[in-house]
């Protein structure tokens, strides 16, 4: 059992790298926002850490990239948008990897928390910008959202591999 110390430095080791991974590569998108690869982070969160501490390691991590990269309007929203992705990804995992097995519960978690992720930032750009509008993004954060589960399932492979987690 991991000490409550270990869990702590575990989830802010997440959140820097999801913070990194977010802002290393950042393509515009229409509406002010940005594509990028924090998605594969974020999920990693939930997938290896326990909801509260996957929230706060994607959540944190997210927000800290828009306020370092100048998008600060995003920021709360990034907060909740983020951190409630990692808690997807953790309960479908959870309860669907004794019935279909790590990479298909880890799939449909990932996939799920993505179109949340899409619904999100729609409603929170829908209401800064108008829903019209927002509806340009729709695809661009999809987009992220497939890069961001095929990178995060091919890094939990690596990760389930160092038995850190």
């Amino acid at each position: 059992m991991k000490t409550k110390t270990q869990k702590i430095v575990m989830a802010s080791l997440l959140a820097a790298l999801c913070c990194v991974a977010t802002m290393i590569i950042k393509i515009p998108s229409p509406l002010k926002g940005y594509l990028n690869l924090g998605d594969c982070v974020v999920l990693l969160s939930g997938w290896l850490l326990s909801p509260a501490y996957g929230f706060a390691a994607a959540g944190i991590g997210s927000a800290l990239a828009d306020i370092f990269s100048g998008y600060i309007v995003y920021a709360p929203a990034t907060l909740v948008i983020k951190g409630i992705m990692a808690v997807v990804a953790h309960f479908c995992f959870h309860g669907l990897h004794n019935k279909l097995g790590n990479t298909p519960s880890r799939i449909i978690g990932g996939a799920l928390a993505e179109i949340e992720m899409i619904l999100g930032y729609f409603l929170f750009e829908g209401f800064m910008y108008g829903f019209m509008p927002s509806v340009v993004n729709i695809p661009a954060n999809a987009v992220q959202g497939v890069a961001g589960l095929i990178i995060g399932a091919i890094l939990v492979k690596i990760f389930d591999k160092t038995k850190m987690f």
